[in-house]
């Protein structure tokens, strides 16, 4: 296995191993870097987001870049939801606002894929996108990850 090729944890995966690429996947995104974000999928991985179907890397990239060109100020947490040998199911909200400042919080499920390098092959995202106040807004740590003493989605009752 080439080595800049594999992201461990590698399937089948464990309570305990699921948990850390969930949160691996979530302090990636954060970073709102969408080359660092796109070497945890395979070259060939294959999504659907909302209604976009992705293929490679190259239109992962892509489609990062316009993502976080619109959704600003952008702070993501997922939350394992269920997991076997190499699949993993995910709960996430993340809040962002546009360029008019109009805030949003976004829910979604992901089921994700892996190979036995440990990359990502497969993610199917379902979103929705809530209108928020400022005020209500939930996620304010400073951009990049989250803090560990910033709580888990459960915590919220999200």
């Amino acid at each position: 296995m080439n080595s800049q090729e594999a992201r461990a944890p590698f399937p089948p995966f464990t309570a305990e191993t699921a948990r850390v690429k969930v949160r691996m996947a979530e302090d990636a995104w954060n970073t709102r870097d969408p080359e660092r974000v796109s070497m945890a999928y395979s070259r060939d991985s294959e999504w659907r987001n909302r209604s976009e179907f992705l293929h490679g890397r190259e239109e992962i990239v892509a489609f990062l870049r316009r993502k976080w060109a619109r959704e600003l100020e952008y702070r993501l947490v997922k939350s394992l939801w269920a997991f076997h040998d190499n699949r993993i199911a995910v709960r996430f909200a993340y809040e962002w606002h546009d360029d008019s400042y109009q805030w949003f919080r976004s829910y979604g499920n992901e089921m994700w894929q892996f190979n036995e390098a440990g990359l990502m092959v497969r993610r199917h995202a379902s979103i929705n996108d809530l209108p928020i106040s400022e005020e209500r807004r939930l996620f304010r740590w400073p951009l990049g990850p989250r803090p560990d003493d910033v709580p888990e989605l459960e915590d919220w009752g999200l």
